[in-house]
């Protein structure tokens, strides 16, 4: 009998932040999934000072700091808007 292995049929969600060393963060899914990307992939958050990006929020299924005007989206850190895109 055929099992599927791996996260098939998962919609990916941020469970939370992290900033593990400098030029790094890392988003923690709600599945258990831990991803670490450059900051300088992200110029809105390197934007963000360094002393206010631990006070993230959610915000429509991606996350945001009061002094950033943008957020942050799942599509943003998978890679794949067509199948994580938060908008239809």
């Amino acid at each position: 009998m055929f099992t599927l292995e791996g996260f098939w049929n998962i919609t990916p969600e941020i469970k939370s932040l992290e900033f593990p060393k400098r030029g790094k963060f890392q988003v923690n899914l709600k599945d258990g999934r831990s991803i670490t990307m450059p900051i300088s992939a992200f110029p809105s958050l390197k934007k963000v000072p360094v002393r206010e990006r631990n006070s993230w929020y959610l915000m429509g299924g991606g996350v945001t700091w009061d002094s950033c005007p943008e957020v942050i989206h799942i599509e943003q850190i998978l890679g794949d808007y067509a199948k994580y895109g938060h908008e239809s």
